[in-house]
């Protein structure tokens, strides 16, 4: 959920074109010959007409007052207008914890909550049911569970989770629009424990989803899991991004988003060490007590690129080709690295 990791600027794209707001979910069209035909068949998420800009209208949930809560979270005010909030979290050092500590226990138990909350989320995904019921569960789930919902307030973002729909890659501000069969949702969660973020996603199956929908799905965890594979006290980051390239590059008719990045976590969301899933010279060598995410976005064809719907959030692929994305937490330990968000 990196903000400041995309443009805000909505751009016109080959699918981005005036619609009544009542016909603004369809049907891809695929011709034969061409590399969308590959794409399968699904609903394109765009925005509905007439366009609201910002996410302002949006009404944040309750969260009561024993809970606590991140600093930015904190300082937020509704009144402002949250499109030009732009929330930068200060952190000092080389973002490492101390391992056998409280820390590490505290970090393990937002982790561990997580990995609950995503895992119920899963048995919420069904056809009919809308991404805006999806998001009050979690929502309340968090809730009852003494944590916050991180993404909420981050930026001005409105909701408690991301839910991303076939062709939107990340950052999906959840809705009134009703899950179809054959749909892929991304549900994103993170939650604020004790001080500490958890992150972890997951892209989720709606009803019966098409052959090239599950394959893009399997690559994309395929993809999350190679890059597990190469973390090791000692490894330079970048390692991370080579081992999923090399894995896309066996694997014809997908591309990687390069918009967005995996990052540090702990005390504070968003944080280096930056983790790029593609090839890249970005510095710096993990490390006994390194936290961070890995979250390959995975889309189907050979353009990658994204625009941003008018609610400044919302990641559309450029050409409306579907996108899934899995995400772990991984602590690097003295002698290897471990998974925190597994189930």
């Amino acid at each position: 959920m990196q903000r400041s990791l995309f443009r805000r600027v909505v751009r016109r794209s080959p699918c981005f074109r005036p619609f009544h707001s009542s016909y603004s979910r369809r049907s891809f069209p695929a011709n034969a010959g061409d590399e969308h035909a590959a794409f399968g068949n699904y609903s394109v998420i765009l925005p509905d007409e007439p366009f609201v800009w910002g996410v302002s209208h949006i009404k944040p949930r309750h969260v009561p007052p024993h809970i606590s809560r991140p600093l930015y979270a904190q300082k937020y005010r509704l009144e402002q207008e949250s499109e030009d909030i732009d929330i930068q979290e200060s952190y000092e050092g080389d973002g490492r914890i101390q391992l056998r500590t409280e820390e590490e226990m505290k970090l393990r138990g937002s982790a561990r909550l997580a990995s609950k909350v995503r895992e119920y989320a899963k048995g919420l995904v069904r056809p009919g049911v809308t991404t805006n019921s999806i998001d009050e569960a979690i929502h309340r789930f968090i809730l009852a569970h003494n944590a916050y919902p991180s993404p909420m307030l981050y930026a001005g973002f409105p909701r408690s989770c991301c839910t991303s729909v076939n062709n939107v890659v990340s950052h999906g501000i959840p809705d009134d629009r009703p899950l179809e069969d054959g749909d892929i949702l991304n549900i994103d969660v993170t939650v604020y424990l004790n001080g500490y973020h958890g992150d972890t996603s997951q892209t989720f199956l709606v009803g019966e989803v098409d052959e090239p929908g599950r394959t893009l799905v399997a690559v994309t965890n395929a993809a999350l899991e190679a890059g597990i594979g190469v973390c090791s006290p000692g490894r330079p980051f970048r390692d991370i991004g080579r081992a999923i390239h090399e894995l896309i590059q066996r694997t014809p008719g997908y591309s990687v988003c390069t918009t967005f990045a995996g990052h540090g976590i702990g005390k504070v969301f968003h944080r280096p060490p930056w983790i790029y899933h593609t090839l890249n010279e970005e510095p710096g060598t993990m490390l006994p007590g390194h936290c961070f995410t890995i979250e390959p976005c995975i889309v189907q064809g050979s353009n990658p690129r994204v625009w941003i719907f008018p609610d400044g959030w919302t990641a559309s692929t450029e050409n409306c080709a579907r996108s899934a994305q899995a995400e772990h937490m991984v602590l690097i330990t003295e002698s290897g690295a471990e998974v925190l968000t597994r189930a």
